[in-house]
């Protein structure tokens, strides 16, 4: 991350106008933290809101396919860290805080040391170490761009992006500093680094019968 703040710095650090520059962003972050504190204060259970680049995203009703392959990876996935206890999985409405932007992934996944921090009344989640973002079409923008930086640069291990459309699941693990994508298929199989021994099916994610399948091989392991 250092090296990433050191570039974009670099540009400026000749330039007469650093000083007017350097006064513009203390300007523009004590603004958006104000927007970032009325955003705590006015977000609600019921809602799936999220805080990004300093403006506050009210998420619609999800399709119902949108809806299937969430349920399908949060039922392997979930099922999984359960039986071995690694740490806790959830879904939706589960706002994650970093630095600058708040997010309610699709799916999240916390190990054991950071389910240890967790309270009952905990509303506010640190960086996951797992994030699964299903694509829609309001969302495929934000989950390319401004997410997969912010996953990428506060430590995120591991995140998927699966593609309803295309039956598709990306799996990019980070490596130092950046990710790599070290899966694009409709096919074969999905191995975690992050969730040890975890290996699932990619078809699993967009079929009834695979899904149930890989399911019944997670609990005849137990």
């Amino acid at each position: 991350m250092t090296q990433t703040i050191d570039a974009l710095l670099e540009p400026l650090r000749h330039s007469p106008h650093i000083v007017e520059v350097a006064d513009r962003l203390q300007k523009l972050i004590r603004e958006e933290g104000q927007r970032r504190a009325r955003f705590y204060e006015e977000m609600t259970p019921d809602q799936k809101v999220e805080f990004i680049d300093g403006e506050v995203i009210l998420h619609s009703p999800a399709k119902n396919k949108h809806l299937d392959v969430t349920t399908k990876v949060l039922r392997l996935v979930s099922t999984y860290v359960d039986i071995h206890h690694l740490g806790e999985v959830k879904c939706e409405k589960c706002l994650c805080v970093f630095p600058r932007n708040d997010y309610e992934p699709d799916i999240v996944f916390f190990s054991t040391k950071k389910v240890a921090k967790l309270k009952p009344n905990t509303m506010k989640f640190p960086i996951p170490d797992l994030i699964v973002e299903v694509l829609s079409d309001s969302t495929e923008a934000r989950d390319r761009k401004v997410k997969y930086d912010d996953y990428e640069g506060h430590g995120v291990g591991e995140y998927w992006i699966l593609d309803t459309e295309k039956g598709v699941a990306e799996q990019y693990v980070l490596r130092g500093a950046a990710y790599e994508l070290t899966l694009k298929s409709s096919t074969g199989e999905i191995r975690s680094e992050v969730i040890k021994g975890l290996v699932l099916p990619v078809k699993a994610f967009f079929s009834a019968e695979e899904n149930l399948a890989a399911l019944r091989v997670l609990l005849a392991k137990k």
